[in-house]
């Protein structure tokens, strides 16, 4: 295993693009990962390469670490429906307590995958978006939920994996701080500009704090964490 070598879980929106700057501002060789599950918009996947190809411009140095950006299909989810993410229903809170967002097993799934990705790619390193701070709710996004998987992952593999996961503790306005210690006002203006994180992939509206419905709750998080974060 490469061990300064990392593999960003890169969705195009704003929580994983301020984690691939954090990984190019830590690790010597940074590879990107997606994943194409059935999601019923794709604005996500689209702005990916857009966003690539900024943050290479922004510095000279994060461009000489960037390598190979990777789109793997998990289109499970798609079949397995339920999901307001996958399928073309109202976004409210379920009977189950959770938001009709929640893909029950996705952060699992996509770890999963990303783990033997990186098994090939001579990776050990795993750098995900998940917090349990300013959040939905879902239960794959816990601290414990990720240890529990990495240690799962070190076992099946056998031999380690270390999952990253740097905004775990951060609320969204920490968020936006954090992109502009790591890249300044040209990564926050990118997040600003190129990212989606709108669950409906809305990028007809524009905001402050970017493109969206401005009523699902990622924008209503997204937008909340920028007001605290210009405020400050």
């Amino acid at each position: 295993m490469t061990a300064d070598a990392a593999l960003v879980l890169f969705s195009g929106g704003q929580d994983s693009t301020t984690c691939l700057a954090w990984a190019l501002s830590r690790f010597a060789r940074v590879e990107t990962v997606g994943f194409d599950y059935g999601q019923r918009h794709r604005a996500e996947l689209e702005a990916r390469p857009r966003v690539v190809a900024a943050i290479r411009k922004l510095r000279a140095d994060w461009d000489g670490r960037l390598g190979e950006d990777h789109v793997l299909s998990l289109d499970v989810f798609k079949q397995l429906g339920g999901s307001a993410l996958t399928e073309d229903r109202k976004i409210e809170m379920g009977a189950d307590g959770l938001p009709t967002t929640f893909v029950p097993g996705r952060n699992v799934m996509f770890l999963a995958a990303a783990a033997a990705l990186g098994y090939r790619r001579a990776i050990a390193d795993l750098v995900g978006g998940m917090c349990e701070t300013d959040y939905s709710g879902y239960p794959d996004c816990r601290e414990k939920t990720i240890d529990t998987t990495a240690a799962a992952l070190t076992l099946a593999l056998d031999r380690r994996v270390t999952i990253h996961t740097p905004l775990m503790y951060l609320d969204k306005a920490a968020t936006w701080r954090l992109a502009e210690q790591l890249g300044g006002q040209a990564l926050v203006d990118l997040i600003r500009e190129e990212t989606v994180t709108c669950y409906e992939g809305d990028r007809i509206h524009r905001h402050a704090w970017g493109t969206g419905c401005g009523e699902c709750p990622a924008c209503v998080l997204r937008a909340k964490g920028y007001a605290k974060y210009i405020s400050r």
